[in-house]
């Protein structure tokens, strides 16, 4: 099975990385014309090397001038193995420093060090060179491959600086072909004939001809009309390799470098991340509010920090949120590299805890996302989330687990006090929680409110104090072991039937008794709470219990009748309207006595209920009205 890294070079300007590139691939990777007047790495460049039958790399040459330290991060992000260059006349210099500060934030593993320009020093001094780049090097986070010292001019040490390349790509981690597709974009063009295309080295996951790509954090959509892997025609695109995506129906100035290509519609933009921060021993400290620069991928960003505790140290480390001025695409485990606001120097770097924290609260929680373990960091982001639970379709983005992985994963949780509330992953003691508060709410009802026939859903719902998910997977439960029931808007114990305590019973006879005087003109609440003397919230509750047992009817949004006066009323239009075949307004409030402002709802009130059929301007007699007589 082939295997496709991706080389990345570093190191100060003038020191020979381009024209090493050069000398192993055959491929001048200086592409602009300024590059090639001023004989210095501006942007990227690129090229393929075959270092195997069944190994692959694509180098990625950056410039090594501080002035392009921007472009420089662009191209070391994602990089497999680093190839550090250092001309053996100048040995470390200042961009040598921080580009290897940078490879280490930006967590690569392999490394090979070439002393380039060993044509133009003599021996002893090429030993001493030797030896202080060795003592730089060593008990650092990244392994080195021994010196290899060549020269791009003669060809010297070339074939051992390929085998060296070879070992440090043999054992950098394999990039997984399953995973979710991920391409930060470095290049935008359009190709005649073909329309925009994009250019990037592919992170993650596999993408053919023809899939559905979405663009971020600009959020379009598009469609691959095209793959090209080192410029040659291929029906996918696969990890750790340059490739190039012609995509259908967008337009070149709509995007640019920073934006990503993804697939597998589980990604999203952010513009809060949680993070790991380690500081250089020379960075200034991070408080609360420090502004920075934000490199991740192709993008920069400028971002606010929120320690979560005290400021991070210079040389130390903490855990910081970033509150970013404009979005990124990121995932658990990503990094980054962070420089100062001015002047602007590399001051530290970032591991991504956390894509896409939760609001509150507004500081970074240090207890949890830490684990090396998936199923340990899914378990202990699902014990803070709380009742908010984590949704199973973020695992894979938020938590850094393969979509392959995602099933094992949640096999494992309920072993761990995990269990899945439809789409949300919540804690089993957080799930009993939920549980409690719902009974609770709705027992605490009951008894506040025996009358009523449940407690609102939106009450209910409150008070869980969980993700809506979660609340109708408990409710669900609820239901199912016949513990609660719905009636509409409200909930309640199944076995709660509405009763009338002594008070309540006494004031409910009272609004009978009123609703009777008032007759055939009914009474608003505002006007029954006048007559009754009845506090306004338990006068509704009152008017609702006697709707509910059929001793009153409400007619509109405002009015009350008692039962047997509407009948009463409603029989009488009826017998007029068999008599007359049809009436008008005028012709009823003559035959009823009611002016319009009591007639008008209650002939609205029989079309609704089917007694009667407004036509034109007159009424008939409806379907009910017919059964009736």
């Amino acid at each position: 099975m082939s295997r496709h890294v991706v080389i990345g070079t570093a190191g100060h300007v003038d020191h020979g990385k381009t024209a090493l590139v050069r000398a192993l691939t055959g491929v001048d990777t200086d592409r602009w014309e300024e590059e090639k007047r001023r004989g210095i790495t501006i942007d990227l460049g690129f090229a393929p090397l075959e270092l195997a039958d069944d190994l692959h790399a694509s180098i990625v040459d950056v410039p090594g001038h501080e002035d392009f330290i921007r472009n420089m991060v662009a191209g070391a992000t994602g990089v497999d193995v680093a190839l550090l260059v250092i001309a053996a006349d100048e040995g470390v210099m200042p961009q040598t420093e921080e580009h290897l500060a940078i490879l280490e934030f930006l967590g690569v593993r392999r490394g090979v060090v070439a002393l380039t320009k060993s044509d133009l020093v003599d021996p002893e001094w090429l030993e001493l060179v030797r030896a202080d780049v060795r003592e730089r090097v060593a008990g650092g986070t990244i392994e080195w491959e021994d010196v290899v010292t060549v020269s791009a001019t003669t060809g010297e040490g070339l074939e051992p600086l390929r085998a060296a390349l070879a070992r440090g790509a043999a054992d950098a981690p394999q990039r997984a072909g399953d995973d979710l597709f991920r391409l930060p974009v470095d290049r935008v063009f359009t190709v005649p004939g073909v329309g925009t295309v994009v250019t990037g080295t592919a992170w993650s996951g596999t993408l053919s001809v023809g899939d559905e790509v979405v663009i971020l954090p600009q959020e379009i959509r598009s469609r691959v009309r095209g793959v090209e892997v080192h410029g040659e025609t291929r029906e996918r695109a696969v990890p750790g390799r340059r490739t190039a995506l012609a995509l259908a129906g967008i337009d070149r100035s709509a995007i640019g470098r920073g934006s990503t290509v993804v697939a597998g519609g589980a990604w999203r933009a952010t513009q809060a991340i949680d993070v790991r921060v380690r500081l250089l021993p020379d960075a200034p400290p991070l408080g609360q509010r420090t502004r920075l620069h934000v490199h991740h991928g192709t993008a920069v960003v400028l971002a606010r920090v929120t320690p979560a505790r005290d400021v991070v140290p210079p040389g130390g480390e903490g855990v910081v949120r970033l509150r970013l001025e404009e979005p990124l695409v990121t995932r658990w485990g990503d990094r980054l590299v962070l420089r100062a606001y001015s002047p602007v120097t590399t001051i530290g770097g970032a591991v991504v805890l956390d894509p896409w924290p939760d609001a509150r609260p507004r500081r970074p929680v240090a207890a949890h996302r830490w684990a090396g373990d998936p199923v340990e960091r899914v378990v202990q982001l699902v014990q803070w989330s709380g009742g908010r639970g984590v949704r199973v379709g973020d695992l894979s983005l938020r938590m850094g687990i393969s979509p392959s992985e995602v099933a094992r994963v949640l096999e494992a949780l309920p072993g761990h006090g995990v269990a899945r509330a439809g789409d949300r992953l919540i804690g089993a003691e957080e799930l009993a929680r939920v549980r409690g508060a719902l009974l609770a709410a709705i027992e605490g009802h009951h008894q506040r409110h025996p009358h009523e026939p449940g407690i609102p859903t939106t009450a209910l719902r409150r008070a869980a104090h969980a993700a809506g998910e979660v609340v109708q997977y408990v409710e669900s439960a609820l239901v199912a072991e016949g513990v609660i029931a719905f009636d509409g808007p409200t909930a309640r114990l199944a076995a709660h039937r509405p009763r009338l305590g002594p008070k309540e019973t006494e004031l409910a006879e009272r609004l009978r008794a009123v609703l009777a005087e008032c007759a055939a003109e009914g009474a608003t609440a505002a006007e029954l709470a006048e007559r009754t003397r009845i506090d306004g919230a338990l006068l509704g509750s009152l008017l609702d219990y006697l709707v509910r047992e059929a001793t009153a009817v409400r007619v509109g949004s405002e009015r009350y009748y008692g039962a047997t006066s509407l009948g009463k009323l409603r029989d009488q239009a009826l017998q007029e309207l068999l008599r007359s075949g049809k009436m008008s307004v005028a012709q009823l409030r003559e035959k009823t006595g009611l002016t319009r402002k009591y007639l008008i709802p209650f002939l609205e009130w029989m079309d609704n209920e089917g007694y009667t059929v407004r036509v034109g301007d007159v009424r008939v007699v409806g379907p009910r009205g017919a059964e009736r007589h």
